[in-house]
């Protein structure tokens, strides 16, 4: 059994990469169950292995008695062979021969040990991977189970559930997979890993992985608005003057934010600049759209965002997304007010409409057409109507004529 426990104790270390001695502690308390049940009754023992070796010793905890003794004590006539100074009363360590180790013994300890190399496993995976949560790492895609893809991460496994995959991905098994760590979980029995790929911090993360002065913190991320796999929100702003923090996120040519909408499978990102003004940070949030004014009641957390009517289109955005992730990015309830032009046209605008309208319509100069229109004649149909009146008109020259009635017989 020794040199099968060493086997054991170097396949583990070397390519499970669980540490012998911790393993070698597993193995023992593990034996100790299967040697109470099948190698010595007595309440106490106590097992030791060799790490290097394999070797096993058992000792039973017993008291020395005179005679009748019971399964925690030993006769003073046997004890004595071994140890001729042995008193009665004395508990004495005694060891137990390797022969006691049968093959219910063997069987039991191995149940065992298997129980044990699991969760030692388990420890390892949560030393080796508790400070990477809310960090990307990258696996391979394994296989799937009930919609979920489960990926090797080399000393775990992890669990990218349907609700954490962006939609309309597809992955086949051994690709490449980057994911944000959520959580260690070593207490189930299947992957300990539970990672996402629309978790905001998955965009946070490819940020920092991409943009090198975020990464140093010359640049810092304010907040992020996700709808994953449709469109992104993130605030950012410049801890140095002299570094456009919106240029140093989209790089050279757009390449970064190019990579980081590659990653996210084409979702698109919006870099806003973040200002401490709330009024003036939710202009920024809502861009392209351009705003007219930004009313705050702060008690409320509430913005009335007033947008003219050609603008309102970009405001809202394709099914309110735009207006939904500013107010998210922000935390503050944002209500767009589409301004209606409420003023009457005065009479001298009335009159330059109509005189650009004839203008344009005859294909007459406007110095012709306001003499129409001053004499009241505002409409094409009025000027076909008051033909002889407008020849006679001393304002209308007679090559002005021709021309205004040409272009109606024409």
């Amino acid at each position: 059994m020794a040199n099968e426990l060493l086997t054991i104790l170097e396949y583990i270390e070397q390519e499970r990469g669980i540490n012998r001695e911790v393993m070698t502690r597993a193995l023992e308390t593990a034996l100790l169950t299967a040697a109470k049940k099948s190698i010595h009754p007595a309440s106490d023992l106590k097992i030791k292995i060799d790490p290097k070796s394999g070797d096993i010793r058992v000792w039973a905890i017993l008291e020395v008695v005179e005679a009748n003794p019971n399964d925690d004590q030993l006769l003073l006539s046997e004890a004595a062979v071994k140890m001729p100074d042995v008193k009665v009363g004395d508990v004495v360590e005694w060891e137990l021969p390797p022969k006691d180790f049968g093959r219910i013994a063997a069987q039991t300890a191995r149940q065992t040990i298997m129980q044990q190399l699991r969760r030692a496993e388990k420890d390892t995976v949560r030393e080796e991977f508790a400070d990477k949560i809310g960090t990307v790492i990258n696996g391979i895609v394994r296989r799937f189970e009930n919609g979920s893809i489960i990926i090797d991460f080399q000393k775990a496994e992890g669990i990218l559930s349907p609700r954490d995959k962006i939609h309309g991905e597809s992955y086949m098994p051994g690709d490449r997979i980057n994911v944000l760590l959520l959580k260690v979980d070593t207490m189930t029995s299947g992957p300990s890993l539970i990672v996402s790929r629309t978790h905001s911090d998955f965009v946070k993360q490819m940020f920092v992985r991409e943009v090198s002065e975020i990464k140093d913190g010359v640049v810092e991320i304010m907040g992020i608005a996700r709808e994953p796999g449709s469109r992104s929100k993130i605030a950012v702003k410049s801890n140095d003057p002299r570094v456009d923090p919106v240029g140093a996120c989209v790089g050279m040519r757009g390449i970064r934010v190019k990579n980081i909408t590659n990653e996210l499978s084409g979702e698109r990102v919006d870099i806003i600049p973040y200002d401490e003004d709330i009024r003036q940070y939710a202009i920024n949030s809502l861009q392209p759209a351009k705003v007219i004014s930004v009313e705050a009641d702060s008690s409320r957390r509430d913005l009335k965002v007033k947008v003219s009517q050609e603008q309102s289109k970009l405001a809202f955005g394709k099914k309110a997304q735009n207006v939904r992730l500013s107010s998210k990015l922000l935390g503050w309830n944002m209500n767009i007010i589409v301004d209606e032009p409420t003023h009457e046209k005065s009479i001298e605008e009335k009159l330059q409409e109509a005189i650009t309208n004839l203008a344009e319509s005859l294909k007459i100069s406007n110095e012709t057409a306001g003499k129409l229109v001053k004499n009241g004649f505002l409409t094409v149909d009025g000027i076909e109507a008051g033909r002889e009146q407008i020849i006679n008109m001393e304002e209308i020259s007679e090559e002005e004529a021709k021309q205004i009635f040409g272009s109606l017989e024409g």
